[in-house]
C-alpha cells in the first residue's frame, strides 16, 4: 500500500495531465468507483434514449387510434381492422374492451345480465391499463436510483482521494503540491464522474416521470370513455 502511495505521488505536475492518465494513476478503489460512475451514466443514458423513443412513439399511435376511434366508424369494424395487430397500450386496452363486450353480447343480454357485465368490462379494462402503464414504467426506477447514488458513490471516491493525498504526504514526507496533486486531482475526477452520472438521470427521471403520468391519464380516460360506450350499447340490447 505505501509503494502504491509513493508511485502515486511521484506523478510531477508536468507529467501528462488528461482524464486517461487520471484513471490509469489513480488507485483500485478510485478506479472501481471511476467504473462504476461511468457504467451508471452510460446505463442511464440508455434509458433515457430508450423512453424517449417510447413515449414518442406511444403519442403518435395513441392520436392516430384516437383519430379513427372518434371517427364514427362501428366498433367491431375496428376491432376488425386492428385483428393481432394491437401494438400499444390503447389498442390493447381497445382489444380487452371488446373481447369482453362480445362475450356478453354473445351469451345474451339482459337487464340483470348487463351489471354483471359492465363490472367484468370495467375490471379487464383497467387491469389492462395497470399493466401497460407498469410496462412503460420499466427501468425508470434506474433512473431514480442512479440519480440519487451516484453523487454517493462520487463522493466516496473523493473522500478516498484525499485520503490517498494525506497517505502520500505521510509517506514521503513532503508537502509538496507535487506529492498532493495526483490524489486531489482523483478526488476532484470522481466527483465529477458522479455528477455526470447523476444530473442526467435526475433530469431524465422527472422528464419521464411527468410523461407517464400525462400518458396514463390519457389512458385511464379513454378507458373510462369507452367503458361508458359499451355500458349504453349493453343497456340498449337489454331492453
Amino acid at each position: 500500500m505505501e509503494a502504491e502511495i509513493v508511485t502515486a505521488a511521484g506523478t510531477t505536475l508536468g507529467g501528462e495531465f488528461s482524464l486517461w492518465s487520471l484513471f490509469l494513476s489513480a488507485g483500485l478503489v478510485v478506479k472501481a468507483v471511476m467504473g462504476i460512475l461511468a457504467i451508471s451514466s452510460v446505463w442511464s443514458w440508455a434509458v433515457i434514449i430508450d423512453k424517449s423513443l417510447l413515449f414518442g412513439r406511444l403519442k403518435r399511435k395513441a392520436n392516430k387510434f384516437e383519430t379513427a376511434f372518434w371517427s364514427g366508424r362501428p366498433l367491431d369494424e375496428l376491432n376488425r381492422k386492428i385483428g393481432d395487430k394491437a401494438d400499444h397500450p390503447m389498442a390493447r386496452v381497445f382489444k380487452a374492451g371488446m373481447a369482453e363486450w362480445s362475450r356478453a353480447k354473445d351469451g345474451g343480454v339482459t337487464e340483470s345480465l348487463a351489471v354483471g357485465a359492465r363490472d367484468r368490462i370495467d375490471r379487464v379494462m383497467n387491469v389492462t391499463v395497470s399493466r401497460e402503464l407498469e410496462g412503460a414504467e420499466r427501468n425508470l426506477g434506474v433512473l431514480a436510483t442512479i440519480g440519487s447514488a451516484a453523487p454517493f458513490i462520487g463522493l466516496f471516491g473523493t473522500v478516498w482521494g484525499i485520503m490517498t493525498a494525506f497517505q502520500a504526504i505521510a509517506a514521503t514526507k513532503d508537502t509538496n503540491l507535487a506529492v498532493v496533486a495526483p490524489g486531489i486531482a482523483e478526488a476532484l475526477f470522481a466527483t465529477a464522474l458522479g455528477l455526470l452520472a447523476a444530473i442526467p438521470a435526475v433530469v431524465g427521471y422527472n422528464r419521464y416521470s411527468a410523461a407517464l403520468n400525462s400518458y396514463a391519464v390519457r389512458l385511464e380516460g379513454f378507458a373510462g370513455e369507452f367503458a361508458t360506450i359499451l355500458s349504453r350499447q349493453l343497456d340498449e340490447r337489454a331492453r
